[in-house]
């Protein structure tokens, strides 16, 4: 039996296979219908609206529905797309065993326990049909596969069969069958439609299950009395002239085997047997023809209750109390062997030669059947084929493993006689030379074509297969590893450790091979060097390698390629599956199951592609791109990961993920041609930040005209010097009545007078005197003191004014050096693909931008300037001295933008939040809260969630998570510009984006501390164990997790380290005890209550053994040793010790002094007066680290954790934003 798939659930009553799909139904005692996958090992659905058990349960053939019998009298048909139930027929009285659908009828046949059989319409819904006769109840009833029959089996140990064709003659439209409801009393007492063919009795008890032959005249049955029976009628169906007068059927054979009741059995639909399963525990296979038991496979505790076989394809079900399995009782891969341009394979018991040039396939000898004709499981694994000596050697299971030699005759030449060796792995490694593995004795035999040893070689590992690997070389595989290994020389070549490896397949120059296993691929190197490994949720089933040195393999339902670097992908989608046997160019040949050779045609240019760029070939990548169709999201995410997002520009015509490459290759052109098409305000805004980021001021300006984002403009203006715009940009923000622009910009042109007037137009008159007295604009000052009045401000005496002037540009107009984008490997080769190349050279001429942008919009105006951008309805034009005109504009007022009055107060823009209080203002966790620097909060946090009042230990904790989420640049020698560190940001995080601070606390270092603490503790370094526990639960407080599994595991991690931290304390405390010997033995007994890892709990017990055994408490010591020895202890020291221990005691069964300690009775040690705790009496806990204490310890601080109130009230450790709502 081969298992493919198993399940654990509740007893399974009812199988189903779906005809197309890898799915099968599961009917289980919990009244639960299950939909599974069988070939990816999930659960697809779940049905529940039985009351109680289910049953029975079948796929229609065709139609997306399945029908279901449970013993709620209940038949519902469901429709497994929509999830749900289509309707329920009501109408037997008791429970239902069986359901069936016809395969070309609309009917379902049902079986019950009210002793009736009932066929049903499903598309009318109504009941056509009550075949009566079995007088006890019916255990099951099926329609025939072809033939208008019913066979049915019963407690009453008959087997009838049906006969129903007056139902098929009888059949019209719905409305005939609700007129024939009124019939259907005189068919509960026997009615005239349907009639009984054959009354089948031979059973002793009752029979549970009759099946017929899928295209004989033949039915089996099972049942009670252990026996399945072997039954034929004598019409023939291919013969039409023989007449139904003279039906008979008779018993033909009885099949004993079975040790208890038969549930299930059926014949196998592709081949000569019978299979069956019982209450015994075991699933049966017999030889229909012979009628002779083939096979037998058990369970050790489970019952079987049904069987189900695939209608097209090798596969059965059981179902049992703990579950279903779906199995193959066969192997189906074909052994075959690739050499040259063809492939020698089996199929049919003969040898067959197949070209794969010329398609040409020869039968070349037969091949007798090994072993005897009693199990399954018989035909070769393997082949091994010598082309210069022409002879095959044939691997099977026969006999724990054996192989043949067979010697194929030239034209005209007689077969030699087969020579058969034990050694189920036997393969070629040289011209007359074979190797043969000896499992037993794990060494391999060089063999001459006569049969006889030459050569014995131990090798190196436990191998239970061997594999070609180039002349006087084996590959041997163990569970763990592969190597190879130099028979000549002995020595291991190369070794790999991988999972059980299935097949070995090289490449045509030995270079590179592949290692199969069920759900793994490895390519290594000859030396068995690894290069990458895929992993397949499904099985890999073979693999061939290509001329351009790809992997391609098949899985069950697909053919795949695998690249040198260990990219892979999916070439085509499989019906069924095939064994790859070589690859040639876009041809797969392979064999399919039934030892068929087909030739595949495949599209191989994606895999082709994808390994011309890998190896660098840019011109076969360049020609691909012009002639081929490659496209895809698949493929541009592919380019874009593998660092080529100019060659995915080239397949993509989505203008927004066209910009998106452009901006990521640094293809500013595109970029700025894409975001024309998209025209949105944030595509601008990144356009401009990445023409920023290369120095290319003129695209940015353009950017910043389009959005009309005029702050940014200005700014752009006054780093780049361009004065006379930002004179324009001052004009605008007028225009505008932007005060807030008009005073940037003035401030920006260093205009003292425009500041002034400003300020005195929006009636900031003691600022705009300040203003001008300050710089020296007199006649300003005295007119604006004579307006003020007595209310002039008065200037701070003995200091000099420093004033707001912005120095003078070095060089202004153009850009600054621009960031140097190096042109892609393809734009030259692509840039003019798809255009017109003379466009594009005389496009691309201008290399440079200069002061104004050379790209024309629509009207032929220039957008470098920046009037044109304003679309007020009227055009602004330039005067002669490069002066602004606009008095004469009739300019409408913008609809959201407020006038400012002159007498409106100057508002200063508010300054943006630090990093910090946005932390402080986003987290509620003590950790975040600390590091932004608000250890108040912090401490507050710690107190209400964990009741910690001694936070003096956890002040250097606090001032490094502070130290570390920030960090400090020099910006001059007497100050430094503060930056904040967030946990998880990349270069990809939006710009803007506020994370959550940096820690340098996390939980992976306390795991390593908690090892060295471990390692500490073994080797007996217990103030140093103790130390490290302590620093991890002063740790615990100020980490943060991300998910509620760690959550968890910080929790655990808090229950381990007090534990340890408790017993190390006493322990150290026991050792600082001279002479108080009753006080030492007591706390030696109390650190063995602790719970630790076994290994420490040895150490602790062997050592609370010692101390009583020197006090002379050996009752007690006795106890000691009995516990280290239930631990297994592996030193054999410790072992002896306590056997030691405990056969002084059996002498001198007496304790020198009573302890205050009862083993007999559960208790905890207190964390702070080291006494036992017994279970009932009254207790109070740390809220943090959870040690328990004695009543009187209430408010005192806790001595395990040093940092909480022992009985304080917290609400508990919060460490995660997943604990925050």
């Amino acid at each position: 039996m081969l298992t493919k798939f198993e399940t654990k659930s509740n007893r399974v009553k009812g199988l189903s296979f779906h005809t197309k799909r890898p799915w099968i139904l599961a009917s289980l005692h919990s009244g639960v219908i299950q939909l599974w996958d069988y070939r990816m090992g999930t659960l697809i659905d779940r049905f529940e609206e039985h009351d109680g058990p289910v049953r029975g349960v079948h796929f229609h053939i065709s139609q997306p529905l399945f029908v279901s019998g449970g013993d709620d009298y209940k038949i519902k048909v469901w429709n497994y797309k929509m999830h749900r139930c289509l309707f329920t027929f009501h109408g037997h009285l008791d429970y239902i065993r069986t359901v069936q659908f016809h395969h070309e009828s609309p009917w379902i046949v049902s079986a019950s326990d009210d002793q009736t059989i009932r066929i049903w319409n499903w598309q009318s819904r109504t009941c056509i049909s009550v075949l009566t006769g079995h007088n006890h109840y019916v255990m099951c009833a099926s329609f025939h596969p072809k033939e208008d029959l019913v066979v049915s089996a019963s407690l009453d140990q008959t087997v009838r069969v049906w006969d129903i064709a007056s139902l098929k003659q009888k059949r019209g439209s719905p409305t005939d069958d609700v007129m024939r409801l009124g019939q259907m009393n005189s068919d509960l007492f026997g009615g005239l439609d349907v009639y009984t063919k054959y009354v089948l009795e031979g059973h002793d008890r009752g029979v549970n299950y009759a099946s017929f032959h899928p295209t004989l005249p033949l039915i089996v049955s099972g049942a009670d009395d252990r026996q399945l029976k072997l039954w034929r009628m004598n019409v023939d169906w291919m013969k039409p002239d023989v007449g139904a007068l003279d039906t008979k059927a008779w018993e033909v054979d009885t099949l004993r085997g079975h040790t208890n009741n038969v549930s299930c059995v059926m014949f196998h639909t592709k081949q000569d047997i019978i299979v069956s399963n019982s209450e015994d525990k075991s699933i049966r296979v017999w030889d229909a023809t012979k009628r002779t038991g083939l096979q037998t496979f058990r369970r050790e505790h489970d019952r079987f209750w049904v069987l189900a076989c695939h209608p097209e394809m090798n596969l059965l079900a059981a179902g049992h109390d703990g579950g279903m399995i779906v199995f193959k009782l066969e192997r189906e891969r074909p052994a075959f062997a690739v050499s040259g341009d063809s492939v020698f394979y089996i199929k049919d018991r003969f040898l067959r030669y197949y070209e794969f040039s010329t398609q040409k396939d020869t039968q070349v000898i037969p091949i007798r059947r090994p072993g005897s004709s009693t199990s399954l499981n018989q035909s070769p694994r393997t082949i091994s084929y010598s082309p210069t000596e022409n002879a095959v050697l044939l691997c099977s299971d026969v006999d724990g493993g054996s192989h043949e030699l067979y010697v194929i005759p030239k034209n005209g030449d007689n077969l030699q006689e087969t020579k058969k060796s034990s050694g189920g792995s036997a393969i070629f490694i040289a011209r007359n030379r074979f190797a043969v593995l000896e499992k037993s004795s794990n060494q391999v035999f060089v063999k001459n074509l006569k049969g006889e040893v030459v050569k014995k070689s131990e090798l190196p590992i436990v191998t239970d297969a061997i594999f070609y690997a180039g002349t006087g070389n084996l590959l041997c595989k163990s569970e763990d590893r592969v190597a190879i290994f130099d028979l000549t020389q002995r020595l291991v070549i190369g070794e790999l450790q991988t999972s059980f490896v299935k097949y070995v397949v090289w490449s045509s120059d030995m270079e590179s091979v592949a290692l199969l296993s069920k759900h793994a691929v490895v390519i290594a190197s000859k030396k068995l060097v690894h290069q990458c490994t895929l992993h397949e949720t499904i099985r890999v089933k073979s693999g061939a390698w290509d001329e351009n040195g790809v992997f391609i393999y098949s899985t069950l339902n697909h053919i795949k390629y695998c690249l040198p670097n260990g990219d892979s992908g999916i070439i085509k989608t499989l019906d069924v599956p095939i064994y790859i046997t070589k690859i040639s160019k876009n041809s797969i040949f392979c064999l399919d199951r039934d030892g068929n050779n087909k030739a595949i045609i495949i599209d191989a240019t994606e895999y082709i592609f994808k390994l011309s760029l890998l190896k660098k070939r840019y011109d076969n990548v360049m020609s691909m791109i012009r002639n081929s169709q490659l496209c895809g999201q698949a493929m541009i995410a592919y380019l874009q990961q593998k660092g080529f997002p100019e060659v995915a520009l080239h397949f993509v015509k989505d203008e927004r993920t066209r910009f998106n490459l452009a901006l990521e290759s640094g293809n500013i052109q595109i970029a700025v041609a894409s975001a024309k098409e998209i025209d949105e305000k944030d595509h601008w805004y990144k356009l401009g930040v990445e023409a920023l980021r290369q120095g290319n001021t003129g695209i940015v300006e353009y950017a910043y005209q389009r959005t009309k984002n005029f702050e940014r403009l200005s700014f752009l203006y006054l780093i780049t010097g361009n004065i006379d715009k930002l004179s324009k940009m001052l004009k605008i923000a007028e225009v505008k009545n932007d005060v807030m622009g008009q005073f940037h910009n003035a401030l920006y042109l260093g205009d003292v007078r425009e500041r002034v007037k400003i300020l005195e137009n929006t009636g900031h008159l003691p600022l705009a005197y300040i203003t001008a007295s300050v710089h020296g604009l007199h006649d300003v000052a005295e007119r604006l003191a004579d307006e003020l009045g007595d209310k002039i401000p008065k200037l701070p005496e003995g200091k000099v004014p420093s004033l707001l002037i912005p120095p003078s540009p070095v060089i202004s107009g153009s850009d600054w050096p621009l960031l140097r984008v190096m042109k892609g490997i393809f734009e030259g080769g692509l840039d003019n693909f798809g255009q017109n190349a003379a466009e594009e050279e005389e496009d691309t001429a201008d290399g440079d931008w200069g002061e104004e942008l050379d790209v024309v919009d629509v009207d032929g105006m220039q957008i470098g300037d920046v009037a044109e951008i304003l679309e007020y309805g009227e055009n602004v034009e330039e005067d002669e001295d490069g002066g602004w005109e606009l008095e004469d504009l009739e300019l409408p007022p913008e609809e959201n933008t407020p006038k400012v009055s002159r007498s409106s107060v100057f508002v200063t823009p508010p300054p943006g939040l630090p990093v910090s209080q946005i932390w402080i203002q986003r987290s509620s966790l003590a950790a975040e809260q600390a590091a932004a620097g608000n250890f108040e909060t912090a401490m507050r946090l710690l107190t209400r969630q964990l009741g910690i009042k001694n936070f003096s230990i956890l002040k250097s904790m606090f001032l490094d998570l502070y130290n570390g989420s920030h960090n400090y640049l020099p910006f001059s020698s007497f100050s430094e510009i503060v930056l904040a560190v967030e946990r998880g940001w990349t270069e990809s995080s939006p710009p803007g984006a506020r994370g959550t601070p940096a820690l340098v606390f996390n939980l992976s270092q306390l795991e390593e501390k908690l090892k060295t603490g471990y390692k500490a503790t073994t080797t007996g370094k217990l103030a140093e164990a103790l130390r490290i526990f302590l620093t991890i639960l002063h740790t615990i407080p100020l980490i943060v997790v991300e998910s509620r599994r760690e959550v968890d595991d910080v929790k655990q991690l808090i229950t381990i380290v007090k534990e340890y931290v408790l017993g190390l304390k006493m322990e150290l405390h026991r050792r600082d005890l001279k002479d108080n010997p009753i006080r030492q033995q007591e706390l030696a007994a109390y650190f063995t209550n602790c719970n630790l890892e076994k290994t420490h709990l040895r150490l602790a017990l062997q050592n609370a053994m010692n101390v009583c055994v020197k006090g002379k408490n050996f009752v007690t010591a006795a106890n000691f040793a009995r516990r280290l020895l239930e631990t297994n202890p592996a030193a054999e020291n410790q072992a002896q010790a306590a056997r030691r221990v405990i056969q002084a005691a059996e002498r001198n069964m007496t304790d020198a002094a009573e302890l205050n300690y009862d083993f007999r009775n559960p208790f905890v040690t207190c964390g702070a007066t080291y006494v036992p705790i017994y279970r009932g009496q009254k207790d109070v806990s740390c809220p943090y680290c959870s040690s328990r204490f004695v009543v009187s310890q209430e408010g005192q601080m806790c001595n395990v954790c040093e940092l909480a109130l022992v009985g304080a009230d917290a609400s508990g450790l919060l460490c995660s934003p997943t604990q925050v709502r």
